[in-house]
């Protein structure tokens, strides 16, 4: 038995009994320990959730990683830790613990990783703090979720010299003193997310040179000053109350990389260092107005400092952003899509600008005491962004100009949702030719907004923009491979609307137009493979569509009572999943569904999906999947027509059975005439008595 345990452990099999002295007390039929749920490799033991209520003494010697989480042990003492020199990593997570002694932790000099979040170590923290000094190889600790205050985590990480990852978020922190991280000096990674934190006293972060990432989010901070954290690569300040951040200028290039301030108060674009590498900025949620450069007023902060003294000088807010690939100004309060703000973004290549009020798009550099009057009407001279993914979902846009799109040439993704743009009308049908001269160009002040020869554009959302009508080749020469059209009420879609995406389009959203039948005018797209037609009032499928090779089809919520075949003998041979529920489909009349499930085609919801029996006297629902069809009734002459096979089967067994006797009477007298020429019966003569003759009936009857 040890052997066969032994084959297993090297193999690294999970063992769930594999001490001797468990299975003895097993069968001397003693309490069964709890750590025999525990499962382990030979190095490596995890008891999660198994009801401890104590240290597991019972496991064997060589365990580097212990899993003792979600249990419901207290104290950690020295008694319980026999043979445990060789542990590594120790993970006692959501338990009860609120007493660790300093002989439990001497047991464990290897240890390199502790994890003790959400437990109770505001108790007994001086002792604990004390037995804590003894982790001298400690690297990783885990203190989250313990209740502590700023002075009780400090004395816990007092001595840890070695140190390379501290989580206290979660915790009562409620402000970070000069010196609290003087003895953790190779620190690199630090959580205080989740606490209290209202002040940063300067010098806090002096001596960690190697720090390089920060959370601060979920805090109360309202102001940044002097950021001079040059080494840090990652910052996250989001969901405080911060209305100001400002950096300082110096010799030594900053490192950061990712900075999150979302979720704040900030008024303006944050004062960013010009050297530094940032590549992801995240802006979102906040309360900044204007992008453009102007006089600041520190009466606009809700709380005064004496750093507002600086906004008095000019500032290049993105003279040194030209390595930022993300930028966020998500839900703010901007009123202006300012194009020279962006210039110097050379990198630039994700920007979201939604949920915002906008409404204009500003060509020349403004100030604020400009207006949406004082805009040139001329383009901007080759002035571009290196933008490839634009977000202006959720704004108030009414028009885009043409040269909007000609400053962004690289741009292949645009969401225009929930705005209020109508797309123009293009007159070049030869979808190969020229717009330049085919076509109608919006004059300047317009109210449509050009979507085609947009050569780079492959995917646009113009979703609940109020459109009505599409007018003919709206998206000539823009190859798009996605277009979103839905949430436009009453949208009516003529064959030609769609003309120039006949080769390109792969993907197609009408869902929730409410359209019906004569307003779902759709062309033959070849290459389309997604299409949602859901929340209309469809009775019929588009028939332009049945040339297409789709995969994925969404038809819920429409007025379907069947599925054509011509649709299906198309969709069958490359249609992979179905949406359907929400149509009064016919129980009797489901001979799609069959096809589809012959083909392989998975329905979605078949589970929702119903279907409607009614006939003189009945009238119900029921789900498709147990759809009452033999209740259903014959078509109309079924029963005439059965009748007159019954009749004519009649006829011919009656004509057969006739033959059939006549043959045997027949066959009756040519034996009885042989029977005299042989001379079997006695001869007798003929009497002159008259011939009997059979009565027709007996012949005719069957």
């Amino acid at each position: 038995m040890l052997l066969f345990e032994h084959r297993l452990a090297e193999r690294g099999c999970l063992l769930l009994w594999l001490l001797p002295s468990v299975l003895r007390a097993q069968s001397n039929g003693e309490a069964r320990p709890r750590s025999m749920l525990c499962q382990q490799s030979p190095t490596k033991v995890s008891c999660k959730g198994v009801g401890l209520r104590k240290f597991p003494k019972e496991l064997g010697q060589g365990i580097k990683y212990l899993e003792l989480s979600n249990n419901f042990i207290q104290n950690l003492s020295g008694s319980h830790m026999p043979g445990f020199g060789q542990l590594e990593y120790l993970d006692m997570c959501f338990n009860q613990l609120e007493a660790v002694s300093d002989t439990a932790l001497a047991q464990l000099p290897q240890l390199h990783s502790l994890l003790l979040g959400s437990n109770h170590l505001d108790h007994n923290y001086l002792a604990n703090g004390r037995a804590f000094h003894l982790l001298r190889n400690i690297e990783v600790l885990d203190l989250s979720a313990n209740n502590l205050e700023s002075h009780m985590a400090g004395w816990y990480i007092s001595n840890l010299t070695r140190l390379r990852r501290l989580d206290l978020s979660g915790n009562k922190m409620t402000r970070l003193p000069a010196g609290i991280f003087w003895s953790t000096p190779r620190l690199r990674k630090l959580d205080l997310s989740n606490n209290y934190i209202m002040e940063i006293e300067e010098g806090v972060f002096e001596a960690l040179e190697e720090l390089e990432v920060v959370n601060l989010a979920l805090n109360s901070l309202h102001c940044i000053s002097g950021f001079n954290l040059m080494q840090l690569r990652v910052l996250n300040l989001s969901h405080n109350a911060l209305e100001l951040f400002a950096s300082e200028e110096g010799a030594e290039p900053y490192l950061l990389q990712v900075l999150d301030l979302s979720h704040n108060r900030l008024l303006y674009f944050p004062e960013l260092p010009k050297a530094h590498y940032l590549t992801h900025l995240n802006l979102s949620n906040n309360l900044i107005a204007s992008l453009l450069p102007g006089s600041r007023h520190p009466g606009e902060f809700v709380l005064r400092y004496k750093e507002m003294a600086r906004f008095n000088r000019t500032l290049h807010t993105t003279a040194g952003l030209t390595h930022v690939a993300d930028l966020d100004l998500s839900n703010n309060r901007l009123q202006l899509f300012p194009f020279t703000f962006f210039h110097s973004l050379d990198s630039l290549h994700n920007l979201s600008l939604a949920m915002n009020c906008l409404q204009e798009v500003a060509k020349e550099p403004l100030t604020t005491s400009m207006g949406p009057s004082d805009y040139s009407p001329a383009p901007l001279e080759r002035a571009t962004l290196s933008v490839r993914s634009l977000d202006l979902h959720s704004n108030a846009i009414h028009v885009l100009p043409r040269w909007f799109f000609d400053s962004l040439p690289q741009l292949e993704t645009i969401d225009l949702g929930s705005n209020s743009l109508q797309p123009c009308e293009s007159q070049g049908s030869d979808q190969g030719g020229n717009l330049g001269g085919g076509s109608r160009v919006p004059a300047s002040g317009g109210t449509c907004t050009p979507f085609y020869n947009v050569p780079h554009l492959k995917h646009l959302s113009l979703c609940k923009n109020n459109i009505t009508r599409l007018h003919p080749y709206a998206f000539n020469q823009t190859s798009l491979l996605s277009l979103d059209l839905s949430g436009n009420k009453d949208l009516f879609v003529p064959k030609e609307a769609l003309g120039g995406l006949e080769f390109s389009l792969q993907k197609l959203s009408l869902r929730g137009n409410q359209m019906d039948d004569s307003k779902a005018e759709l062309p033959c797209l070849d290459t389309l493979k997604v299409l949602d037609l859901s929340g209309n009032h469809l009775s019929l499928l588009p028939t332009g569509l049945f040339c297409s090779p789709l995969e994925s089809l969404d038809v819920r919520n429409n007025n379907l009572l069947t599925l054509e075949k011509p649709a299906l003998a198309s969709w069958s041979r490359s249609l992979r999943d179905v949406s359907v529920a929400g149509n009064p489909f016919s129980c009797c009349s489901l001979a799609w569904l069959d096809t589809l499930q012959a083909a392989g085609v998975g329905v979605q919801d078949l589970d929702e999906a119903l279907c409607a029996y009614q006939d003189e006297s009945r009238n119900f629902s029921a789900k498709i999947t147990s759809s009452p069809r033999w209740l259903c009734p014959r078509p109309k002459g079924s029963s005439s027509l059965a009748l007159l096979v019954v009749l004519m089967s009649l006829f011919f067994l009656s004509c057969g059975a006739c033959c059939l006797l006549k043959k045997g009477q027949k066959s009756l007298r040519c034996t009885g005439l042989g029977s005299n020429r042989v001379g079997v019966f006695p001869h007798h003569p003929k009497r002159d008595e008259p011939p009997k003759v059979r009565p027709a009936d007996i012949i005719t009857k069957v």
